[in-house]
């Protein structure tokens, strides 16, 4: 338990609400568990040949013997003296570099809708004629002119895009129907098996990339999907897939797992490697972005998608989104909702029966039942219906489908309401477009369920006039299934509010454009459904990928540099969107990167930009003059007229805050100006021409609250053509901003779940050295709550009493480089960083937080918060 730095959430009762609302948890260690990459010329049997010699107990969990990165990964198992141990194999010749073993979860995406076994056939389904080769209307194809490539005939043929995520459920016939050679899914392997759940459980590898938990085979159909009843094909259907599972069927998979599946993928020869899996970081020098880093180095293009954390507001960059070179992908609302709708009927009062769509919910114990409708109320645009508790002349509702419109407050909270008058089954109306997946699980609640918007409201009409309607209703597990789209009105084509935004914490572009992610239809594994609507950047990034494979085909080449550059430049800028409305001004590119991908104009412009994206840093490290070549690839000169396009200058910190507002980020009218070396550009034939551009930060800002300005450079061709080029900055300090809530920083103990703050001069009786801890030792532990992300987080041990600043160094697991934001705990056994066990005596912890671009020499550049004291003693 000692020393290893633990990130947990705190509870709510210890913070203010403005730290409540930062605190994060962190990708968790597991316990023991490290990856070492292995100096040049040294083999993992030398340092397990040194282990045994020492008599350390240890389990070997990967080999990490690749090409670009040479290592292994194990767990000690004494976990006693894990921090001493780690410490002496660090320090070892053959020791390159060392990290912990962290675990990233599977991304929690949400399902609007999954199928069940009623697969529709030709008869039922009006969708089969928009998924051939010249008519492919899917909506996700559309809004990126994936389709315009498709009549082309541009189906990625003989490029291997891998996948790294929770496997391929390959016997699914959307998906191929077989794995191996000659298949969809042609090569891959299973680098964890089923029973693999993270923690110290060791990855057992089988070689079957199979998928039992979905969120792979929703990915792989995004990409290569093949004619089925509903209508769709993935981007790039004649790719070949490679399938590297780092999920089991539950928990999460370990960094040295993603490590390892992305230089496995590498060898095997894939030509793009995409993952909708990552973490809080804002770091690019976490291992895992350094390990994908260098196979983008390697010239293999690697797409990662950018989270689902937008509610976090700006700075919540995941890893391995964030390292250089990666394409970090963001999330754009789907202009459809589709759905795959159960069939059911109704009777309206003895004369006539009608038919409808619903999807069904958790709990959906709705066996074959016949009830009458009893609505809440008649009013088809309250937000509120069924938010407030029911008025005492309710009747009983146990006998009655009550109907009740989505709004303002949650689904359980209009449930309780209802099930308080007797209400068994219940079945919301839409709000929206579409129907989405309703889970209420509220004690007295047999089934619950959605409609429609226009359904619903058809409904209410025949209530209010005092028509008796009756709900038939079909199993779910064995009614007919039918596909329903209806246009997206409300968020359809903008940014999806839980995209996470950038940048990182140096100020590195992120994310680096964005794709269809929210209500995006796709393949299932069978035993689930067999199809599926989900929602998250791990839908968008996949159909990146595939544009990817697209834009290479035609281009010749995979270089990811230029690829990447080609698809921000083409990309299509949108208006921000707040949920509800949509303002005047262009989304921040740190929401949106460059903008929704066009894949058409990406393959085929003439103009070719030398960067992606630009950067202008902060106002200590404000880059004055940025330059760029434009190349121009075909036979006739290209005039290009420059202009400035600004977007929205957004507030990073709260109001008298130093926590990260959240989103809705404040947005202020103030933009920068960009000049340039020529408004107007002549680019020769077969040529390039060198652009500068000089910003002037935006002026009269709260520079304190760190307002980020971006915006494009537009680039208007004579040929037709129009490029934009994004870029950043930052109109205030990052080194001054404050990293460390000192209020929320304190000593607390490791056996009080709540982690309430101790009070001064508490005594903790720890094991001695070769003493047994056992499971109710109580550590002292320091909490930390960072606003920002630092650097270099150290937690010195000071005694009580030695005058001035003595100490006695770092306690074990700090110094800690590269932190996320977000609230944080770790215990400590009385292990220092230097090996040696502290005396008894009277001590404080003094967490010093260093400051982004903070020199590690200076002082003043850390936040320092000070424990009461206390003291420790040895069994």
């Amino acid at each position: 338990m000692g020393g290893a730095l633990k990130f947990l959430s705190l509870a709510a009762a210890v913070l203010s609400p403005a730290v409540q609302s930062a605190v994060v948890e962190e990708a968790p260690r597991v316990p023991g568990a490290y990856i070492v990459e292995l100096a040049e010329d040294h083999a993992p049997a030398i340092l397990y040949n040194k282990l045994d010699e020492s008599g350390q107990k240890y389990e070997h969990r990967m080999d990490l013997s690749y090409n670009l990165f040479k290592g292994v990964s194990f767990r000690l198992e004494d976990l006693k003296a894990e921090e001493e141990t780690a410490k002496q194999i660090a320090a070892m010749p053959e020791i390159k570099q060392m990290w912990p073993v962290r675990e990233y979860p599977i991304p929690d995406d949400k399902v609007v809708w999954t199928g069940n076994s009623q697969t529709p056939t030709p008869e039922t389904s009006s969708l089969y004629t928009r998924q051939s080769s010249d008519n492919d209307t899917f909506s996700p194809h559309v809004m990126t002119q994936v389709d315009q490539l498709r009549a082309r005939g541009v189906r990625g043929a003989g490029i291997r895009v891998a996948v790294v995520d929770t496997g391929i459920d390959y016997d699914h016939p959307a998906l191929g129907g077989c794995f191996g050679e000659g298949c969809l899914v042609s090569f891959g392997t299973d680098l964890v098996g089923d029973d693999y759940t993270g923690g110290a459980t060791p990855p057992v590898p089988d070689n079957d990339p199979d998928d039992c938990g979905g969120h792979g085979s929703h990915v792989a159909g995004i990409v290569a999907a093949q004619t089925n009843p509903y209508g769709f094909t993935g981007a790039a259907p004649d790719v070949t897939l490679g399938a590297y599972r780092v999920f089991g069927c539950s928990g999460s998979a370990g960094n040295d797992v993603l490590i390892a599946a992305f230089n496995q993928a590498y060898e095997d020869g894939a030509d793009i490697i995409t993952a909708s899996i990552g973490g809080a970081s804002g770091w690019t020098e976490d291992p895992w972005a350094v390990a994908v880093s260098r196979i983008v180095e390697a010239g293999t293009p690697c797409t990662v998608s950018a989270g689902n954390s937008g509610d976090q507001g700006q700075f919540y960059a995941s890893t391995a989104a964030n390292g250089k070179g990666v394409a970090s992908i963001a999330s754009v609302d789907n202009t459809q909702a589709p759905a795959i709708l159960l069939n059911a009927s109704y009777n309206v009062g003895n004369r006539s029966t009608g038919t409808f769509g619903w999807t069904d919910g958790t709990p959906s114990d709705w066996g074959n039942i016949s009830l009458p409708l009893w609505s809440v109320n008649y009013n088809t645009s309250d937000p509120a219906n069924a938010c407030s508790a029911l008025p005492d002349d309710t009747p009983d509702l146990s006998g009655y489908i009550v109907l009740v419109r989505r709004g303002s407050c949650t689904f359980v909270q209009k449930v309780q309401n209802v099930v308080a008058k007797g209400a068994k089954y219940v079945m919301f109306y839409n709000n929206a477009a579409g129907s989405t997946s309703v889970t209420a699980e509220v004690d007295g609640l047999v089934a619950v369920g959605m409609t429609t918007a226009d359904t619903g409201a058809q409904w209410i009409s025949l209530l209010s006039n005092g028509t008796d309607v009756v709900l038939n209703i079909v199993d779910p597990d064995s009614a007919s299934q039918y596909p329903s789209t209806t246009d997206n009105t409300a968020t359809g084509g903008f940014l999806s509010t839980f995209t996470s935004w950038g940048p990182t914490y140096e100020l590195d572009f992120y994310p680096q454009f964005s794709a269809p992610g929210g209500m995006i239809l796709s393949t299932y594994p069978l035993e689930l459904g067999g199809y599926a609507v989900l929602s998250g950047t791990s839908m968008a990034c996949p159909l990146a990928a595939a544009v990817y494979a697209l834009v290479a085909e035609v281009r010749g080449t995979f270089e990811p540099a230029m690829l990447e550059s080609v698809i921000a430049a083409t990309a299509n800028p949108n208006l921000f969107h707040n949920g509800v409305a949509a303002s005047e001004f262009l989304a921040p590119t740190t929401q949106q990167g460059a903008g929704l991908i066009q894949a058409y104009d990406a393959a085929y412009t003439n103009a070719l930009l030398s960067v992606s994206s630009i950067s202008f840093n902060d106002t200590d490290n404000f880059v004055s003059t940025a330059e760029f070549t434009i190349r121009n690839l075909g036979g006739e000169p290209i005039t290009f007229d420059l202009s400035h396009v600004p977007a929205g200058t957004a507030y990073t910190l709260a109001p008298n805050s130093i926590y990260p507002q959240e989103f809705p980020n404040e947005f202020t009218s103030q933009a920068a100006s960009l000049s340039f070396s020529s408004d107007s550009v002549t680019v020769p034939a077969n040529s390039e021409s060198t652009v500068q551009v000089s910003p002037s930060p935006p002026t009269d800002l709260a520079t304190a609250r760190l307002p980020v300005y971006n915006g494009y450079i537009a680039l208007n061709g004579s040929d037709g053509s129009s490029l934009s080029l994004p870029y950043l900055g930052v109109a205030g300090s990052m080194r001054a901003a404050t990293v460390l809530d000192t209020r929320s920083s304190y000593l607390t103990s490791s056996t009080d779940p709540d982690f309430n703050p101790v009070p001064a001069n508490t005594t903790f009786t720890l094991p001695g050295r070769n003493s047994t801890a056992s499971r109710n030792t109580n550590y002292p532990s320091v909490a930390i709550s960072l606003a920002l992300g630092s650097p270099l987080v150290s937690v010195e041990a000071r005694p009580v009493g030695a005058g001035g600043n003595a100490t006695l160094g770092d306690i074990y697991g700090f110094p800690a480089p590269y932190n996320p934001r977000g609230a944080t705990v770790s215990s400590w056994n009385g292990l220092l960083a230097n090996g040696t066990l502290a005396p008894a005596g009277s001590y404080r912890l003094v967490t010093r937080a260093l400051h982004i671009y903070g020199d590690e020499s200076d002082a003043s550049d850390y936040d320092v918060a000070t424990s009461v004291p206390f003291s420790i003693r040895y069994a």
